[in-house]
């Protein structure tokens, strides 16, 4: 990627992209921001998802190749937001090789009996691999803080159920990906930001489209009724996790083509700051090679008809 790509890209992703949480407001983000992209570039858009599909392609294979660094990608939001179709879209030219990707659902009987991080730092990306978490530990600051009775079958010593421990949980939050950072895993974090009336939208077409009912949970609506509680517990998270080493990116969801561009873009960005590239072949590994392209020529020589020894 050169300069001038990299500012333009920089110029879409930056305004979304949370790295001080001290002044985040959730309220001044709109669900419905394109940054100036009209609707007219929604067909557009499939080619330079493609395009950006490509690059994030390149960029996974020399990162599997290097074998130093990992990538973890946490994508959080409201039931019907996207992030299905965002992991689907934007990582579809990746190597499966080199991604996992997990959702985590209700916790089993061995997970209550550990820490509530427990199950998550099982599932970290090895060095080389792309990680994705479709809802993650944040999981752990959000429905659980917005649904007490999860809490307490979490089996936590009542004592330590306090008022502060949902800060306790954010202090954890923080030095786990202080560590993660340092170590050489880059986290990203991504909150979907959808609107109510879209959300509904979404939920009546998964009603309307027999393909699409299998989509569709009584469980999601009851949800709605919580939805100013989720969005108070989305921006104290943000606010209290955002970091340079760890950053938020508060994606409009709205409309899906943009939502998809803008994390394509973002994943991009940040990669390319890593500076990947292909290990380097030593004195003796040339060596190597140049006798098995001596070997292999030999050989066919060797095959040719009329050719004797």
């Amino acid at each position: 990627m050169d300069k001038k790509q990299r500012k333009r890209i920089e110029t879409h992703v930056g305004p979304f992209r949370v790295t001080d949480g001290r002044r985040f407001r959730l309220k001044n983000y709109r669900t419905d921001d394109t940054h100036g992209l009209a609707d007219e570039l929604k067909e557009e858009s499939k080619e330079l998802l493609q395009t950006g599909v490509q690059m994030l392609a390149e960029l996974q294979d020399k990162l599997y190749a290097q074998d130093r660094w990992s990538v973890l990608l946490l994508f959080q939001a409201m039931d019907a937001a996207g992030k299905d179709g965002t992991i689907k879209h934007v990582m579809s030219g990746v190597n499966p090789q080199g991604c996992q990707v997990y959702s985590f659902k209700q916790p089993s009987a061995e997970e209550l009996d550990h820490t509530w991080f427990w199950r998550y730092t099982n599932c970290l990306p090895e060095r080389g691999r792309i990680g994705i978490f479709n809802r993650s530990y944040y999981e752990e600051v959000l429905v659980v803080r917005v649904h007490k009775a999860i809490l307490d079958a979490q089996k936590m010593p009542p004592r330590l159920v306090t008022r502060d421990i949902w800060e306790q949980r954010f202090r954890d939050i923080r030095a786990f990906e202080r560590h993660l950072a340092d170590n050489g895993t880059l986290v990203l974090k991504f909150f979907l930001n959808v609107s109510r009336k879209e959300q509904k939208q979404r939920f009546m077409e998964r009603l309307d489209k027999p393909e699409k009912n299998w989509k569709f949970s009584a469980a999601d609506v009851r949800e709605r009724g919580f939805w100013d509680d989720y969005m108070h517990a989305y921006e104290e998270a943000i606010r209290a996790t955002a970091a340079p080493h760890a950053p938020w990116y508060v994606v409009p969801a709205d409309a899906k083509w943009y939502t998809r561009l803008l994390v394509a873009a973002a994943i991009i960005l940040e990669l390319e700051k890593l500076g990947l590239h292909y290990p380097e072949v030593a004195e003796k590994q040339r060596a190597e090679l140049a006798e098995a392209r001596r070997l292999l020529e030999a050989e066919g020589e060797a095959k040719r008809p009329g050719k004797r020894k």
